[in-house]
């Protein structure tokens, strides 16, 4: 059942990210594809929902954690420019709170959610590969240490992959031409920050779909930063 449902959201990611791809690159329906990008990335947070192996009140509290933070983070951001730099929303994202659309904070949800799942995953396997040459493997403050770290790190690549992208979508835009750095240094922390609550939380990190979706999303964003 669970190799059915993984690949039925598989499919489901590939279908909408390679039609909006098609949409906006190669149809003269762009504004249509961009319009609805609200309902891609709900139908994404579904199908991680969906796909979470023994999901559990800790799950929970960890979506309302990382949707609630970046919710709070962003309207900071957007309304004194302390956090991120100084930007605004567009209409793209659907109805705002001060300035900044709701499902932004399922966007933060998403994502960090998705590198915090590949990152327990890679650190597991280089743990076993320890343990399997008897070398004993990292402390367990190392390793928990390296995947906040290192999960923030893959976070903050994603945006930078994005940005661009997003600005051309006009998802938002910002004041100055170029992309601030300060905007990469606040997605580190806040990410660092999630991945942390993350590990505090008793829940599974099992989640084969974050992984495959994350890839889907690199390759998508990444497709269109370059012909777009």
């Amino acid at each position: 059942m669970n190799e059915k449902k993984l690949g039925v959201s598989i499919f489901i990611a590939l279908l909408f990210h390679v039609s909006g791809l098609i949409g906006i690159l190669f149809t003269p329906y762009k504004n249509w594809f961009i319009q609805h990008t609200p309902i891609n990335l709900l139908l994404m947070a579904g199908l991680l929902i969906w796909n979470q192996s023994k999901p559990n009140k800790a799950f929970i509290i960890f979506i309302i954690v990382c949707c609630l933070t970046g919710m709070i983070a962003e309207i900071i951001g957007v309304q004194t420019g302390l956090l991120f730099g100084d930007y605004a929303y567009g209409i793209v994202m659907g109805p705002k709170v001060y300035g900044v659309p709701l499902l932004i904070g399922v966007n933060w949800f998403v994502l960090v959610f998705c590198c915090m799942i590949i990152m327990e995953r890679l650190h597991d396997k280089v743990k076993q590969k320890y343990l399997d040459n008897d070398l004993g493997g990292p402390s367990a403050k190392l390793e928990s240490v390296s995947i906040i770290v290192d999960g923030a790190l893959l976070a903050t690549t994603f945006d930078w992959i994005m940005e661009p992208v997003a600005v051309k979508l006009e998802f938002w835009k910002w004041q100055s031409i170029a992309i601030p750095v300060y905007n990469y240094i606040c997605w580190f922390i806040i990410s660092c920050f999630l991945i942390m609550i993350s590990r505090k939380l008793l829940f599974s990190k099992t989640n084969d779909f974050a992984v495959h979706l994350l890839i889907i999303q690199s390759l998508f964003f990444l497709t269109l930063r370059i012909f777009l």
